[in-house]
């Protein structure tokens, strides 16, 4: 059933934020300082193309002011425009019953969206990736 709930998510702005956070990874790689950015927008990209059964989870490493920093200036390059992405189709998604649990996974994507760093993606043990 997850793997039929992926493949619908695809159809219903999957594809279309992942193509956002590659997109917005290509031109963070040009540059040294750019490419943590880079790293986070390609996993994140990956996690918009198979979102079901993935767990969002604080990293165990201490936090400090680099990942605010890190989180600040993602929020202004990257952050806004792939919010929005997910707040429109979260809210497009809402209308029907049917489309109810993808918008759940928008609005919960929606939050990594702007605050990615210091964030760590536990897959399931049975997953592949």
């Amino acid at each position: 059933m997850k793997i039929l709930g992926n493949l619908i998510w695809l159809l219903l702005g999957g594809f279309v934020t992942a193509v956002e956070y590659f997109t917005a990874s290509i031109p963070l790689f040009v540059s040294i300082i750019g490419i943590p950015f880079g790293i986070q927008a390609v996993k994140l990209g990956i996690l918009q193309l198979w979102p079901f059964d993935v767990e969002i989870k604080d990293s165990e490493e201490p936090k400090g002011c680099i990942y605010t920093a890190l989180n600040i200036i993602w929020f202004f390059y990257a952050g806004i425009p792939i919010f929005l992405s997910h707040i429109f189709f979260g809210v497009l998604l809402t209308i029907t019953i049917i489309g109810f649990p993808f918008a759940k996974q928008h609005f919960k994507l929606a939050g990594l969206a702007i605050n990615p760093f210091g964030k760590k993606l536990q897959y399931p043990q049975s997953t592949i990736l």
